[in-house]
């Protein structure tokens, strides 16, 4: 807990932090003593660094670039590997782990151990990992690296602590799982083929052992070699030698025949009486030619045999289809009896997996389903039904869906906002799923005690918003809105439309959501922006178009003299505003006078429509082309349903929409807006070489945002994968520039707002901008810049930017008594500038009467260009804008009771309570942060947040009931600031920015959380506070719970004593040490996981360590007594069983003659 004071008195002449105010303000409306500014200021500071732990919490979506799939039939969860070396765990909706390798190897193969709670992952690097899933964050317990092969197949038998392990050089290796040791017991490859083989099998692609005896292990090499070898005898049992390389195998339960596919696209039957030739030949998928050959077809990836009680059994495999058809999608084929079934996927099969009732191989399988895992997508098929209808998947896989542009995220929503969204967009779901539940039901989540309303916003590239419930720690889709349909389909070989076709002109830039007055607002990538209502009734609506001509030519360079003729700029001591020149709502045709007609990128439908309940397109805005040049895109929005008004801004200035009125207040350049105040001497440049090509037009930008060798979303998905900087584009930044220091910088920025801006601290070394020190002014807080009549061309190209907006309640003045709705303008130049606004408060009069504005209030100067700005009270408590409660303008109206809009925090009354004798602004940059007394402009607090790197992202935001900076550096730091006194609380080296999806997406929000896109289809989240590290493991679903393991099916007397006993096999005396002895030290090296005995031997020390360690000792010793205990309780149901049946045996038997038996 600490205090902060300071006493006011004259700080503005005195403080040396003190910034630059308006020279017109400060000369001609008196001093700041003038208005009432209170004597101290007293904030109790509660946060310290206690507060803040740095951890991810959970991941949605597809996992990118998936390699593997595993299933748990009686735990009932799911395993999906990546290439990344990432793990994902499902289970029952809210169960969803993510795992991730360290070494970031590629997952090559996963495996349960069934109904054991631990999973076998087999990696690229050629390392097995065994993963504990009893607990909430699966972790490793232990590794093991083979030095000398590399890993291609593994195979745990159920309930079997040995796991099988073959090899490239075609050997099999044995894996103790307990002790995670090699044991000596190999297969060799040339003591598995006959010695007269002069040609080496290949890479073992199958192991399985026979569901009729554990002790016989089938062996499946790539060049379509299959041997059975007897673990016992230590001898193969037969050899097949076919012609056609193998690919997968599938065993009949029985175990008397096992089917195979081969990279001729064929199957083979094999019956273990005869191995001399398959008993069947299929080719599924290829014709009888007129000449008699068979068509070939492609290889057949993967095969699965399963078996039923009641009907023929399911053969199910992927590829197999002709090659003469060509552009057909991926397949998955379900062969049933005589029925054949063809089902073509959108993706191609990664791996798929059939669900059955039983985990024994040797039982009836009786399939349910079938898991399809997709490049990117999961589907499951349900096998119960003729048509096979596939499941509603009921995890966020679609977030991919088309691909993500922008992210925004919000915490602690309005309660009612989830609901009203939900219903909407329960109405457009998709129907024909199947109507049983989904199979994937494994492991328990409960909603916890800290859960709160939360949404997550994703725009994509196709124009689709996507609404998504993401409260405690889950992610549910909400709502689906379409801002294509506001315009008219661009149709082939007609004008710049023909040009767009293939580049995805509805792109979603960014957005701006009230959830409180559910204003939402979207920018566009073709530089336009659309501004919704929400209703809960369809309506009959016709879109009003608003053209905006936003373009700054660098020679227009305006001067001193031509500022005091502005009329736009009134006198700088008057105290009422002055309205902007205001541009009426134009029709979606119409064209300014004047300016030569450039067809714009996209038309705005001009018929009255039919739109269903949910957010419904009010106002449409679009900057027009100049001269057959297209508009630069919009940098900066801001939305406040309270005043009626909508700003943005881009590298040529800002507008003002009133979208109460449908009119346009104000569209000026950035230079224009300093008017008198500005604090730069700018002079006349030199004219601005050749315009840019027509055809770089307003896609440019996103083109910098997708990978530079494909830029067609729709042929390529690989778009969103490579958004690192181009380093060819680095390299010629760094050859133009003096400073190659900040190149990378320059080209991220560049390619993060898709425009070329200027940020005054980048060149201060380089000769055409200098910055000196004026007379009256400190070094820090006022510049000078001088360009000469030679510029460099990286000088020519560059503007200053609108970066930030916000609307508030401020003093627009030193002199102002009362707060007044203000417009704060943040800059690419570390500029603030602050103009206050006159709206009319009454509500006829709003609709009438015209919002007018007034000169720059004030000019604050940072280094960087400005990211944020927010607003404190005395007392340290943030300051939320106004904004008007929701009401449904379609809804009924009573006559005699007309609705009023109803505004909260708009009022004088209202405000000077919260506002009290002044407040404080939090202004952010790319470099450092500042607190400002409002309405003296004095500068309280100043921290340099970065000298080597810059911030992407800086929010306000609450935590612990309390408010702080929270800010994310192009160096991967994650940093936290206290206020008003911006001492630093955390500092953590999270994630280094590898590309511009990282940057382009990272959003804070209250509560001490954050999120952004870790991959083209995967949404991480992290949070920063402690508190929610704390409550972490009770927000997260188990993935284990205790269920007992299905018991065999009782296969007969008389089948079981002539059929063989496969539990009679024992696999302890064939592979321990004592019978096999020890393998090579050299093969494979064992690595103790942090999760197990050994990693918590390294880690932990002492009285507490010895504690840890007898706890787990007493935990492994108590669950190998209940596995003791639970085949001591089978071995009985066993030897009662087979009492019974000799009991009834002997009744039978009793009173017969032998001649009868």
């Amino acid at each position: 807990m600490r205090k902060f004071r300071k006493v006011l008195d004259g700080l503005t002449t005195s403080s040396p932090g003190a910034t630059l105010g308006s020279p017109s303000c400060s000369s001609g409306a008196g001093t700041p003593t003038a208005a009432p500014t209170p004597k101290e200021i007293d904030v109790q500071e509660t946060l310290v660094s206690e507060n803040f732990q740095l951890c991810k919490t959970v991941r949605h979506g597809f996992p990118y670039q998936p390699t593997a799939l595993a299933f748990d039939p009686v735990q009932k969860i799911l395993a999906v590997g990546s290439r990344s070396g990432g793990v994902r765990i499902l289970g029952r909706p809210g169960v969803d782990s993510f795992c991730q390798h360290e070494s970031g190897a590629a997952v090559l193969q996963l495996q349960f151990l069934i109904n054991e709670g631990a999973l076998v992952t087999a990696c690229a690097d050629d390392t097995l990992h065994l993963w504990n899933l009893r607990q909430r964050r699966p972790a490793i317990l232990h590794s093991l690296k083979f030095n000398r092969e590399r890993i291609t197949f593994c195979h745990l038998p159920f309930q079997s602590k040995w796991l099988y392990v073959g090899t490239e050089r075609g050997n099999t290796h044995i894996v103790n799982i307990e002790s995670f040791i090699l044991s000596g017991y190999v297969i060799m490859w040339n003591k598995a083929i006959e010695l007269s083989t002069k040609t080496h099998p290949g890479p073992v692609v199958h192991l399985s052992d026979s569901p009729k005896d554990e002790g016989k292990l089938l062996i499946g090499f790539e060049s379509g070699t299959i041997v059975q070898w007897d673990l016992r005898g230590k001898k193969a049992d037969f050899r097949i030698y076919y012609d056609e390389a193998i690919h997968s195998v599938g065993w009949h339960h029985e175990g008397k025949q096992f089917m195979c596919s081969h990279s001729d696209g064929s199957l083979t039957l094999w019956n273990l009486r005869n191995t001399t030739k398959p008993f069947q030949v299929t080719f599924p998928h290829g014709k009888v030619q007129k000449d008699g050959r068979k068509e070939s077809c492609k290889p057949i990836l993967k095969v699965e045999y399963k078996t039923t009680r009641t009907s023929e059994p399911f053969v199910i495999f992927s590829g197999g289809l002709s090659y003469d058809k060509a552009g057909r999608r991926p397949t998955l084929t379900i062969m049933h009896g005589k029925a054949i079934t063809v089902l073509e996927m959108d993706y191609p099969i990664v791996e798929f997996m059939a669900l059955c009732e039983t985990p024994y191989n040797n039982e009836v399988q009786e399939p349910y389903a079938v898991v399809v895992l997709l490049e990117k997508d999961l589907i499951v098929v349900d096998l119960t039904q003729s048509s096979f209808p596939v499941f509603e998947n009921p995890y966020p896989m679609d977030i991919h869906e088309s691909p993500v542009t922008c992210t925004a995220y919000f915490a602690d929503c309005p309660p009612d906002i989830i609901p009203a969204l939900y219903s909407i967009g329960a109405k457009h779901k998709k129907t024909g799923y199947s109507q049983k539940e989904w199979p994937i039901t494994g492991g328990t989540w409960t909603l916890g005690s800290h859960a709160y309303p939360e949404i997550i916003i994703t725009g994509h590239a196709d124009g689709t918003i996507k609404f998504w419930d993401a409260s405690a720690i889950t992610l549910q889709m909400l709502y689906k809105l379409k801002t294509s349909k506001v315009f008219e389909k661009p149709k082939p070989g007609e004008g710049r439309a023909a040009e767009l076709v293939e580049e995805d002109p509805f792109a979603v830039q960014m957005v701006s959501w009230c959830p409180q007055s559910r204003m939402f607002c979207v920018v566009g990538i073709s530089a336009h922006i659309i501004l919704y209502h929400f209703s809960k009734y369809e309506a009959n609506t016709q879109t009003v178009l608003l053209e905006v001509r936003l373009q700054c030519e660098s020679e227009d360079v305006i001067s001193p003299s031509e500022n005091e003729n502005d009329p736009c700029i009134s006198e700088s001591g008057s105290h009422s505003p002055q309205p902007y020149p205001r541009q009426p709502a134009s029709p979606v045709s119409g064209t300014t006078e004047g300016i030569k007609p450039s067809i714009p990128c996209l038309k705005v439908k001009d018929k009255t429509v039919r739109v269903p309940p949910g957010y419904q397109a009010e106002l449409v805005i679009q900057l027009q082309w100049i001269d057959g040049e297209p508009p630069q895109q919009i940098t900066s929005l801001d939305i406040n349903s309270a005043y009626g008004l909508l700003a943005f801004g881009n590298c040529n200035g800002l507008a003002v929409v009133d979208y109460l009125q449908k009119t346009v207040l104000l569209c000026m350049s950035t230079l224009d807006l300093y008017g008198a105040s500005d604090p730069y001497q700018r002079l006349t440049r030199s004219p601005r070489r050749h315009r840019q090509s027509t055809s770089e037009f307003c896609m440019r930008g996103l083109s910098n945002f997708y990978s530079d060798s494909k830029k067609r979303i729709r042929t390529s998905y690989q778009s969103l994968t490579e958004l690192s900087d181009n380093q060819q584009s680095i390299d010629m930044e760094r050859s133009k520039s003096p400073t190659s220091g900040y190149a990378s910088r320059r080209a991220m920025l560049q390619q993060l707002h898709g425009v070329t801006m200027y940020s005054h601290d980048e060149h201060h070394t380089t000769a055409p901008y200098c910055w000196t020190e004026r007379a009256t002014e400190s070094r820090e807080n006022s510049f000078s810049r001088s360009r000469s009549s030679s510029v460099s061309s990286i000088d020519r190209d560059t503007k200053e930017a609108i970066t930030t907006l916000q609307f508030g309640e401020s003093y627009g003045r030193k002199s102002d008594a009362l707060t007044t709705p203000c417009l704060w303008v943040g800059t690419s130049l570390g500029v603030g500038l602050l103009i206050p606004m006159s709206i009319p408060t009454d509500q006829e009069e709003r609709m009438e009467e015209p919002v007018t504005f007034g000169p720059s209030g004030a000019v604050l100067m940072l280094k960087g260009s400005v990211l944020c700005f927010a607003f404190l009270d005395c007392m340290g408590t943030l300051i939320q804008s106004p904004y008007e409660a929701w009401r449904d303008i379609n809804a009924a109206e009573d006559p005699d009771r007309p609705r009023k809009r109803k505004l909260v925090h708009f009022s004088p009354e209202s405000s000077q309570e919260t506002y009290g004798d002044g407040h404080l602004a939090v202004v952010c940059s790319e470099r450092q942060a500042k607190v400002f007394l409002m309405p003296s402009q004095s500068c309280l607090f100043v921290h340099n947040i970065t000298e080597s790197s810059f911030v992407l992202r800086a929010d306000v935001v609450s935590v612990s009931n309390s408010v702080c900076l929270a800010c994310f550096c192009a160096n991967g730091h994650v940093m936290t600031l206290s206020l008003p006194s911006l001492r630093p609380l955390m500092d953590v080296s999270y994630l280094p920015l590898t590309d511009m999806r990282i940057a382009r997406t990272f959003c804070f929000t209250n509560g001490g959380q954050a999120l952004y896109l870790s991959s083209p289809t995967e949404i991480q989240r992290i949070t920063y506070s402690q508190e929610m590290c704390d409550n972490l493991q009770e927000m997260l679903g188990e993935l284990f719970i205790p269920i007992e393991t299905p018991e065999v099916q009782n296969r007969g007397f008389l089948k079981g004593f002539f059929g063989g006993n496969a539990h009679t096999f024992d696999r302890e005396e064939l592979f321990g040490e004592a019978a096999a002895g020890k393998a090579s030290r050299s093969l494979a090296q064992h690595i103790p996981g942090q999760g197990g005995m050994e990693g918590m031997k390294v880690a932990a020390g002492g009285a507490v360590g010895e504690l840890a360690r007898a706890r787990i000792a007493l935990d492994e010793r108590g669950q190998r007594l209940g596995e003791l205990e639970e085949r001591t309780a089978l071995m009985m149901t066993s030897a009662e069983v087979f009492s019974k049946h000799a009991h009834e045996l002997m009744l039978k038997c009793k009173d017969k003659k032998w001649y009868q038996l």
